[in-house]
């Protein structure tokens, strides 16, 4: 019912999740972020997976171990869709057999692409050709680049109603976190906020404290 992007950025260090559905609050139940792992749980959403995968990754657990673990624990994982990013910056990606058509994912060197009841491969071959030749936009703007490319390519094949963007810059509090929960062009909809976010709210968030700094600028 969904299809999302986890990707990096090598230049800033940050990691984002962006995703779209026909399905309401997708940004609800699907994305999973904090410092420097990424989790984005998909098709019949176990939100486990996501809650206690993002604090064994956040702990140095390796993805492929994880995954491991909650392939062979939950009795319905054929009908489940997940993609990670580990502390390692390594990506994995299962798509369960019983995850409906067309269902699939795509792993490339800095970010992973996956999606079900999409209208066909195309969708995320189109996110990731987008995604790899966009370098000279923000680490935001590609994000969302590449989900329109993957709605253009026909997105969920049954429409479209929800989308969500996440972003962390090595922290457990996120740097961007914009969501259209029910809205006829969802996508557009997080370009307009996105941009409203680029002139008066990330500006304030590259002064905000870390952990290394614990009174900010």
């Amino acid at each position: 019912m969904t299809f999302s992007i986890i990707s990096r950025d090598l230049e800033t260090g940050q990691i984002g999740i962006a995703v779209a559905s026909r399905f309401f609050a997708v940004g609800a139940m699907v994305p999973f972020v904090r410092g420097q792992s990424a989790i984005a749980t998909q098709s019949y959403v176990n939100p486990m997976w996501g809650v206690e995968g993002i604090e064994r990754l956040q702990k140095g657990e390796e993805a492929e171990q994880v995954l491991a673990d909650f392939k062979k624990r939950d009795k319905n994982a054929a009908r489940r869709q997940v993609h990670m990013l580990d502390m390692r910056g390594r990506f994995v990606a299962f798509t369960g057999t019983g995850c409906h058509d067309w269902c699939g994912h795509r792993i490339s060197p800095d970010a992973s692409f996956a999606g079900n009841l999409l209208a066909g491969p195309t969708v995320l071959e189109a996110m990731e050709k987008i995604y790899l030749a966009s370098h000279g936009l923000s680490f935001a703007e590609r994000l969302l680049a590449a989900m329109i490319a993957g709605e253009e390519a026909g997105g969920d094949k049954r429409g479209r109603q929800s989308a969500a963007l996440i972003i962390h810059s090595q922290q457990d509090y996120p740097f961007l976190s914009i969501r259209a929960d029910d809205h006829a062009d969802p996508l557009g909809e997080l370009g307009r906020l996105l941009a409203i976010a680029q002139k008066t709210y990330l500006p304030v968030m590259n002064d905000l404290p870390t952990r290394s700094n614990f009174s900010g600028g």
